[in-house]
């Protein structure tokens, strides 16, 4: 791919992507250190990609490994787990909902049940935080195959300047649409930030609602 000077602008790398000042324009050592350290090309993310977590590193619990009921199998403990997980759920509401339970919890059970309730809240958000990462790298596609496009359409629209038998108007259409092409890449530039926070909300979500249920444990 061919990178004129006059539009280096919009050939901006996806893995330079940074919170607080939208996209960078260079391929400095810096941002080159940063990119192998974030992960994959179409890793957009200036955090880490960690594709699934382990729950090993937030639990200290007893082991899921050697649970002998499924956390699906309580059902009170099933419901608390997708209502604290569901999309629509506030943070505030989920962690009032897992407080409840850890609260009304019996004494002789509550190692068994707040184990089982940190497996499905661990399950469901680790599956989540894997669709939100998916989505992200989609997206990170789609942006570096529209800077193909975006290349190509550059190319013809120099070649149909150079060409003193070229219409105005086909000059003018390809413009135009060049134009669209730009606008539509740096919006969709401006979303991956957002985009990238989300599997660490997630995560940052589960670490306090199993704070929640660690003060109750024995």
């Amino acid at each position: 791919m061919r990178w004129r000077p006059r539009f280096s602008r919009l050939a901006v790398p996806l893995l330079a992507v940074t919170f607080g000042t939208g996209l960078l324009f260079s391929e400095s050592p810096r941002v080159e250190a940063q990119r192998a350290a974030a992960g994959p090309p179409d890793w957009p993310c200036v955090q880490r990609l960690i594709p699934e977590l382990a729950w090993g590193t937030i639990w200290t619990g007893p082991s899921l490994d050697e649970l002998e009921q499924r956390w699906w199998d309580d059902e009170e403990v099933g419901r608390v787990a997708r209502f604290a997980t569901a999309r629509d759920t506030p943070d505030a509401r989920a962690l009032e909902r897992v407080r409840e339970f850890v609260a009304s919890v019996d004494d002789d059970e509550a190692e068994r049940r707040l184990t089982l309730l940190f497996a499905g809240l661990f399950e469901l958000t680790d599956r989540q935080r894997g669709r939100a990462i998916d989505a992200v790298r989609q997206a990170a596609r789609a942006q570096l195959a529209r800077l193909d496009t975006i290349s190509d359409m550059v190319d013809e629209l120099e070649a149909l300047r150079a060409d003193e038998g070229a219409a105005p108007a086909e000059i003018e259409q390809l413009s135009e649409a060049l134009f669209w092409e730009q606008r539509t890449f740096q919006m969709r530039q401006q979303t991956l930030p957002a985009m990238c926070e989300q599997p660490y909300l997630l995560e940052e979500t589960l670490g306090l609602m199993v704070r929640v249920i660690m003060e109750r444990m024995p």
